[in-house]
């Protein structure tokens, strides 16, 4: 059987105590870039398949997982090497897509360390395990997130509607071609429409670990919120189940024909 795992890097709701800056915002705001759900809709069928994954807890406006650990500023971090507004979505968010402000004084080095320290380098150690335990030969490996219904301002595509699904594969950089195609076909026939590398061309996870030279391929894969949640309020819509029914359709497909 073929090597086959998931990741799950924004789903995480979890706020701690020091990143006090996040306290007190409306949910609204401070959900406005969670993954929120995204882990509902996979880790059921994920267990049913018995496909390995890994669910991260820890808020993406405190550590974002799906960035080099080397992306912060001076908006974020005291002394930070990268000048103001170079990294207003980086490894610490200061804004929101919607401009909202979420930094408004930048943290001390020592906590930021920390913050990496806790939350980042853990996820990304259990990343690198699990793909060591697994038998020699190809691993295959889906980054699971969601996107809004409509690219904002600071988005690559201001006020395009998307597809439901978006496959990223830094233009053919981070997977084998039978590997990226398998995963269009299998949420297509599921019901997606889907779109390839736009507006998102992969993440920090896909360029960390989408190595086709040492056969580890990442595929991010971003799925259209408002198939599933009220985008203002981002409580569960009535599509929610029907969504999850098709995430689970496609996964069977991708699984059960996985590339040798």
């Amino acid at each position: 059987m073929s090597s086959f795992f998931v990741t799950i890097p924004h789903s995480g709701e979890f706020v701690p105590e020091q990143a006090t800056w996040l306290k007190g915002l409306p949910e609204p705001v401070l959900m406005r870039d969670v993954d929120r759900y995204v882990d509902q809709l996979y880790v059921p069928h994920l267990q049913q398949l018995q496909v390995p994954h890994i669910v991260a807890e820890c808020h993406r406006y405190v550590i974002d997982l799906n960035r080099l650990e080397k992306e912060f500023d001076q908006d974020s971090v005291l002394g930070a090497i990268e000048p103001l507004g170079k990294h207003p979505k980086g490894l610490h968010w200061s804004m929101t897509t919607f401009g909202e402000k979420l930094i408004t004084e930048p943290m001390s080095l020592e906590l930021h360390e920390n913050f990496v320290k806790l939350y980042y380098r853990p996820f990304h150690d259990k990343v690198r395990a699990l793909a060591q335990t697994f038998p020699s030969g190809p691993i295959f490996h889906i980054d699971a997130h969601s996107m809004p219904s409509q690219g904002t301002k600071m988005h690559n595509d201001p006020g395009e509607t998307r597809a439901d699904i978006v496959v990223s594969d830094f233009h053919g950089k981070s997977a084998r071609k039978d590997f990226v195609d398998l995963i269009i076909s299998s949420y297509e026939q599921a019901g997606f429409k889907v779109a390839y590398n736009w507006p998102y061309f992969g993440g920090g996870i896909t360029q960390m670990y989408g190595k086709p030279e040492q056969d580890h391929h990442t595929v991010q894969v971003e799925l259209n919120r408002a198939l599933y949640m009220n985008e203002d309020t981002k409580k569960k819509s009535p599509l929610f189940a029907e969504t999850q029914n098709k995430i689970s359709q496609a996964l069977k497909s991708i699984v059960a024909n996985l590339p040798k």
